[in-house]
């Protein structure tokens, strides 16, 4: 051992190094706080109040809007008990249009008692999600229903006909893919495809040729391309041109996605929809969306094609993993629902005829019906959203609910009402709904009712509402 390996020497290196260290820490530690300093200081944020947001100022705006020029709020009405072709509100009854229970299973003795043995034996909700304890038979059940109908593999059911758009979307496409729609599709596919960061492009409503044209310039350069239309548009009443779609799809294969909301029951010889309408092969579909609120006056959506497809959706949509399965009485009425579809054609056929004598009374009467088939849904367009108002709250007077579709749901100058038909409905109460409707919305265009006809003080009273508010 030398001099300078002795312990003495040892211990007076470490604490040297050590105090090098330190002075090294004291000396970064100042440089930083230097730097900190010389930076700006946070701006300390203040939560913003909900009734500061743009959002809330054009609810606010509208509010103030009809109480100035004494219009009555059309929307939120409250029944007294369930509505079909008639409903209850204030104990006065009256021809319901606003409702979509088409084939008039709401209330059917068959659908209740089926609910009422189901809650008595499952109680009320699934209580978790379908993967870990979740399932009942119920649920496979209305999935076989409904993979029997369209004549495919297998279908898989979410809770809500929305979350069945975006769940779906969202798990097949992604930012490498390409996703096309109607112009007029729902807002819920919409919403998924927002979702899914896929790159979205639109073609003009129902045209097929406009559709080619934009698959033409961009598909080429996506992994994926899904392309989305309704059955039965659910604004306009018009049905998708399915034989020139699956004619497209050969040429660029294309998955395509039909949304039947308003299609089962009401398309094709017995209700089966789209595809039956036009004697097309289902399974040259590739994804059959639909809700079960509708025909089958239930709660939730469902998605139908092959088994691949459920399976992946089942193992990977984050709408259905992550989700709290179907109540067990929703499935098991909306199976007993798809029951009546299958052994009662006659519904179907009541409820078709009906749509054609609305169309045919509502066109000779002189109202605007638009693009409408007469199906299940048929506009009656108004264009000025105040005089659609109006025209729904003066209907109300005549025993007649329909709901108008105002901006910024449709753009300003397309508003409508909205009659939705069912197979209950009546010869009488379709006459008096329509000639109700030609003369009240006749005497509104006499008096030049709507926001053009507004007189200069009204404006000048209204124009502090109408300013975009300063948030800044």
């Amino acid at each position: 051992m030398t001099d300078s390996d002795t312990p003495e020497n040892n211990a007076s290196g470490r604490g040297n190094f050590l105090e090098q260290m330190r002075k090294t820490r004291e000396a970064s530690g100042r440089n930083r706080a230097e730097r900190l300093n010389r930076q700006p200081q946070p701006v300390v944020r203040e939560a913003l109040s909900f009734d500061s947001l743009p959002e809330y100022q054009r609810v606010s705006m509208q509010r103030k809007i009809s109480g100035m020029l004494g219009v009555d709020n059309p929307f939120y009405r409250s029944h007294d008990r369930a509505a079909g072709a008639t409903t209850e509100m204030g104990g006065r009854e009256f021809a319901n249009f606003a409702s979509y229970d088409y084939l008039a299973t709401n209330t059917d003795p068959k659908v209740l008692e089926r609910a009422k043995e189901t809650i008595d034996r499952f109680g009320i909700s699934a209580s978790a999600s379908r993967l870990v304890a979740g399932e009942r038979p119920v649920h496979t059940a209305l999935e076989q229903s409904l993979a029997d109908i369209y004549g495919v593999d297998a279908a898989v059911c979410f809770v809500s006909g929305y979350l069945t758009n975006v769940a779906a979307i969202s798990c097949l496409v992604g930012p490498q893919d390409l996703v096309v729609h109607d112009e007029f599709i729902h807002n819920s596919a919409l919403a998924g495809i927002k979702q899914s960061g896929a790159t979205r492009r639109l073609f003009k409503h129902n045209d097929v040729e406009n559709l080619e044209s934009v698959l033409r310039t961009v598909q080429a350069d996506f992994r994926r391309v899904l392309v989305i239309v309704e059955g039965v548009y659910s604004m306009d009443g018009d049905i998708a041109d399915l034989p020139a779609l699956m004619e497209l799809r050969s040429r660029y294969g294309f998955w395509l996605m039909v949304d039947e909301a308003h299609a089962l029951g009401v398309l094709g010889k017995t209700g089966r929809g789209t595809f039956e309408h036009y004697g097309i092969d289902p399974r040259e579909v590739d994804i059959w969306m639909g809700t079960l609120s509708k025909t089958s006056s239930s709660c939730g959506g469902y998605i139908a094609g092959s088994q691949a497809l459920a399976d992946i959706l089942k193992a990977e949509a984050g709408g259905f993993v992550y989700s709290v399965g179907l109540a067990p009485v929703l499935a098991a009425s909306a199976t007993a629902a798809l029951d009546i579809l299958r052994t009662e054609p006659e519904r179907t056929a009541r409820l078709r005829d009906n749509g054609a004598l609305f169309l045919k009374l509502a066109r000779e009467a002189g109202l605007d019906t638009g693009l409408s088939t007469g199906y299940s849904v048929v506009p009656v367009l108004v264009g000025d959203s105040l005089r659609a108002v109006q025209l729904s709250n003066e209907l109300l007077e005549e025993g007649v609910n329909a709901l108008p579709i105002i901006h910024p749901a449709v753009p300003e100058g397309l508003a409508r009402l909205r009659f939705f038909i069912t197979c209950d409905h009546t010869e009488e109460q379709i006459r008096h709904a329509v000639e109700a409707t030609a003369r009240r919305l006749g005497a509104l265009k006499a008096r030049n009712f709507g926001l053009a006809s507004l007189d200069m003080e009204k404006m000048m009273q209204l124009q502090p509402l109408l300013q975009t508010p300063d948030n800044s």
